[in-house]
């Protein structure tokens, strides 16, 4: 018998169960935000229970996808009560439940005597979740306090990870990462399709919720991420309905006032390294308090204004976020992998985009940190090349 492949696994499980979890990374962005409400809109229409979560707020500009209110911040973790009876002494004659205004009490009636209250216990009950299914995250940690504080269901309910970034830890029961897709969008697209059996399955909620991934990790096609198959599986979603403009006006033509004052802030403090061939720039949280802005508001500055800077390889944002120090990278010289620079932090991504964070701790104490070891990085990088030239 051929083993399945994890596609068809996954198919399988969403065919034959009826309860699902969907989580994603915390700072979401399109990817993520769209690939979490394509999925609950596809299992909702299969008659599915589904609950969405994700640490943090879908960022404003995706609120033209109205499922965004639907994606809790919180986990509260559904699981039976049980209250199980040794019986090896004393066995049970009836099991009956009566309520009493605000009470359910439970009432057993044994074959003898009566029944001693040590041979009652409570041992825990399973989740009410047939699988969890985490989507556009390379790690558990990336899910944020959804994970910190729930820590036992991801081993005792089966993990489906949907992902496409080559540093993915396959964490899952299942893992479905295909490091060729431009983003976890594109990737559903071929899942939803080996699903639902109907090419004409997708509404335009759907296309267009799955259009928002591909279009905003590729930077409106504008990234070296960008594959002739992600223009043909935007240009089928565009034809099945996705609102193409209303993505491109929302993410890319629309600025809150806020969002201009916090991005000036950090165009006027941009470093040019030109030593180490890359520039930075930093947002503090006073930053953020002073222009009015919340976090989410920094999506997009990198790409938008850093990534533009010429006689450069790369660029660097450092941000405070929810306390933590979060770090965006983009290649500028396309030869430049900054994947690996990201690594230095602990970080993920892909070679031309990556990102890494510093928990629990603040930008100034380790802002010098930081730029001396991308330096050094750097140095090391000059001399190996002109080692391997002079070899």
């Amino acid at each position: 018998m051929t083993e399945l492949t994890p596609k068809q696994q996954v198919v399988e499980i969403l065919k034959n169960k009826d309860r699902f979890l969907l989580l994603t990374h915390k700072n979401p962005d399109g990817d993520a935000i769209g690939s979490l409400i394509a999925f609950y809109l596809t299992l909702k229409r299969l008659k599915k229970e589904v609950t969405m979560v994700c640490n943090d707020l879908s960022p404003a500009s995706f609120s033209y996808l109205s499922e965004t209110k639907e994606i809790a911040q919180k986990f509260v973790g559904t699981r039976d009560f049980i209250i199980s009876l040794d019986m090896k002494e004393n066995e049970a004659k009836k099991v009956m439940y009566k309520v009493e205004g605000d009470k359910l009490n439970i009432i057993i009636t044994p074959k003898k005597g009566k029944i001693d209250q040590k041979t009652v216990s409570f041992p825990p009950g399973s989740y009410n979740f047939d699988a969890i299914i985490v989507l556009d995250s390379a790690d558990l940690d990336r899910l944020g306090a959804v994970y910190e504080e729930n820590p036992d269901i991801f081993y005792e309910v089966p993990v489906i990870n949907i992902d496409h970034h080559p540093g993915n830890a396959q964490y899952g029961k299942i893992n479905l990462i295909d490091i060729t897709a431009t983003s976890t969008s594109e990737i559903l697209v071929s899942v939803i399709e080996a699903l639902t059996g109907d090419p004409k399955f997708f509404d335009e909620n759907i296309a267009t919720a799955l259009l928002t991934g591909i279009v905003t990790d590729t930077n409106s096609f504008q990234n070296m991420n960008t594959t002739p198959k992600s223009l043909t599986v935007a240009a089928q979603l565009v034809a099945l309905g996705a609102k193409q403009q209303e993505i491109i006006k929302s993410v890319y033509k629309t600025k809150n006032l806020s969002t201009l004052r916090l991005w000036g802030r950090a165009l006027s403090s941009i470093h040019d390294e030109k030593e180490h061939d890359f520039v930075w720039s930093v947002l503090y949280k006073k930053d953020f308090i002073e222009s009015g802005a919340i976090e989410e508001e920094s999506g997009g500055l990198i790409d938008e204004l850093l990534k533009t800077a010429s006689g450069v390889e790369f660029a660097l944002l450092l941000s405070e976020k929810n306390n933590d120090v979060h770090g965006s990278l983009r290649s500028i010289d396309k030869t430049k992998d900054v994947l690996a620079i990201a690594k230095l932090f602990n970080g993920g991504g892909h070679s031309v985009a990556a990102a890494f964070q510093i928990n629990n701790s603040k930008l100034s104490d380790n802002l010098d940190q930081i730029i001396s070891k991308i330096k050094n990085y750097q140095e090391k990088q000059v001399q190996g090349g002109k080692l391997a030239v002079n070899s």
